[in-house]
C-alpha cells in the first residue's frame, strides 16, 4: 500500500493560518510608527457569500520593523482566514500584524497580505485604514463582483510572481472535449489531452475517462455532474472520504506518449473544504522512472504541495520557511492550477490563476527548508499518465469538481 505521511509532522499553529511568504524589500532598522503618507489599499474579490482580498501596506517615508493594520467593516463581512499576517476580527473591527518574516518594509517599499471570508448581501468597501495607530489614506476601490453562475471565476489585478497573494486570470473559452480519435478542440494550444467532459452522456466518466482506486476501494465516488461547471454544462465531481482506502480517481485514457520530457498541465478545480493539516492528494501521474511511483499534487499544512510517493519528499518542504512559500487553494470558487515538469532537467513549476508560486517551483538548485529534500537524489521523471480525484493519509474528506482539463508539450494557460 502506498500509504505517505508526508516526511514531518505538521507545521506549528503559527504557520498554519500563513500558506505564502511575501518577498519585501531588504530589512531596515527604523521605527514601527507609521510615517507621513502611509497607504494601504485593499482589493477585494467578491462572490456571493464569500470573499478574499490583498491588502497592500506601503509605510511612505519611514521604514517598518513591525506593522498593525486596521480598518472597518460597515457591512457584513467576516473573516475566515489570512495568509502573510495574523488577522483578527472583533465586531466590525479588523486588526492585522506582520508575520515573523515580513515585519520589516523600507521607505518606500511595501508588503502585501490577504485575508478570506464570507460576507451576506452588503459587501460595502472598508473604511478607517490605520496602519500602527496613525491614519492612512489608502485606497478602498469597490469590490469586484463575480456573478453567482458557478460557470464564472472572481478575477483580480495580476500581481508579481514574488507576490504571494492568490490572483485570478479570466476564464477561457469554453472548449469542448475530443472524440476518442479526433484532434484537441480550439483553445487548448495543441495539446495532447483538452476536455471539459461536455461528451460524457452518463453519469459515470468513461470513454476517455476511467473511474479507478489504486490499491484499495472504499467510500471514495466519481461522477459527472451537470449542476456544477467552469464552463459548458459539465465537470467530474468527486466525493473523497477521510481515509486511504476512500480514495478515488479519475485516470484520462487517451495515449499520452506525444507529451515528450517536457509535460504542461492545466485543470480547472473547485473543492469545498480547506486544505487539512494533514496530507491529501488531488492530482497524481505515474512516473516510469521512479519505480511506477506517482508524483502528486495536493496539500499539508494547509497549503498546496507536491509529493513524491516513492521517498514521501515534499515540494516545499513542510518546515515553517517551505510552507510559507506556498499557497492555500481558496473554497468555494474555480481555481485555475497550472505546472509543468520537466523530465530532462529534473526541473517542475507550478501556477496557480496565472501566477507562479514559489514554493512550489524546484529549479535544480536546492534551496535549504524549501527544495533541498526534493533534490537529496537525482530526480528524472517520466510521466505516463494523469489521474485527479481524492486521496486522504488521515482524516480529511472533501467534494472537489474538476474541468478544462488540459495537457501538452508547452504551456497551456488559463
Amino acid at each position: 500500500m502506498r500509504i505517505s505521511h508526508a516526511r514531518l509532522a505538521p507545521v506549528v499553529a503559527a504557520v498554519a493560518t500563513v500558506a505564502a511568504a511575501v518577498v519585501v524589500t531588504p530589512l531596515v532598522a527604523g521605527p514601527a510608527a507609521a510615517a507621513q503618507g502611509c497607504q494601504v489599499d485593499y482589493r477585494p474579490t467578491v462572490w456571493p457569500g464569500g470573499f478574499t482580498a490583498t491588502v497592500r501596506v506601503a509605510p511612505g517615508d519611514t521604514a517598518l520593523n513591525g506593522w498593525t493594520v486596521g480598518w472597518t467593516y460597515p457591512g457584513d463581512q467576516r473573516i475566515t482566514g489570512a495568509w502573510n499576517a495574523v488577522v483578527s476580527q472583533s465586531g466590525a473591527t479588523v486588526t492585522a500584524r506582520n508575520a515573523a518574516w515580513n515585519g520589516s518594509v523600507s521607505a518606500g517599499g511595501a508588503t502585501e497580505f490577504g485575508v478570506q471570508g464570507t460576507v451576506g448581501p452588503a459587501a460595502p468597501a472598508p473604511t478607517g485604514f490605520t496602519l500602527n495607530g496613525m491614519p492612512c489614506n489608502g485606497s478602498t476601490p469597490g469590490p469586484t463582483t463575480a456573478p453567482p453562475s458557478p460557470s464564472g471565476s472572481p478575477t483580480t489585478s495580476p500581481s508579481p510572481t514574488t507576490s504571494p497573494s492568490p490572483t485570478v486570470s479570466p476564464s477561457p473559452t469554453p472548449t469542448t472535449s475530443p472524440s476518442p480519435t479526433g484532434p484537441p478542440p480550439a483553445g487548448c494550444a495543441g495539446a495532447v489531452l483538452c476536455d471539459g467532459f461536455e461528451n460524457q452522456t452518463g453519469s459515470a466518466p468513461s470513454g476517455d475517462w476511467a473511474v479507478v482506486h489504486p490499491d484499495c476501494a472504499g467510500t471514495g465516488a466519481a461522477a459527472v455532474d451537470t449542476a456544477t461547471a467552469h464552463a459548458g454544462s459539465r465537470s467530474v465531481r468527486i466525493e473523497g472520504g477521510g481515509g486511504y482506502c476512500n480514495h478515488v480517481f479519475v485516470r484520462a485514457n487517451r495515449d499520452l506518449s506525444a507529451v515528450g520530457a517536457v509535460r504542461y498541465g492545466r485543470l480547472w478545480v473547485r473543492h469545498t473544504t480547506a486544505l487539512p493539516a494533514d496530507h491529501v492528494t488531488f492530482l497524481a501521474m505515474t512516473d516510469a522512472a521512479d519505480g511506477n511511483r506517482d508524483l502528486r499534487m495536493g496539500g499539508q499544512n494547509g497549503a498546496l504541495q507536491w509529493n513524491r510517493a516513492s521517498d514521501d519528499a515534499t515540494l516545499p518542504e513542510q518546515s515553517p520557511a517551505g510552507v510559507a512559500l506556498s499557497v492555500p487553494l481558496l473554497t468555494g470558487r474555480w481555481s485555475c492550477l497550472e505546472f509543468m515538469v520537466d523530465g530532462s532537467s529534473g526541473q517542475l513549476r507550478t501556477w496557480l490563476d496565472g501566477a507562479a508560486v514559489a514554493g512550489l517551483t524546484a529549479d535544480g538548485v536546492p534551496t535549504h527548508d524549501v527544495d533541498g529534500q526534493w533534490y537529496g537524489r537525482t530526480w528524472r521523471p517520466r510521466l505516463t499518465d494523469l489521474k485527479i480525484g481524492w486521496e486522504s493519509y488521515g482524516g480529511a474528506a472533501d467534494t472537489l469538481w474538476f474541468d478544462d482539463v488540459a495537457l501538452g508539450a508547452t504551456r497551456i494557460g488559463c
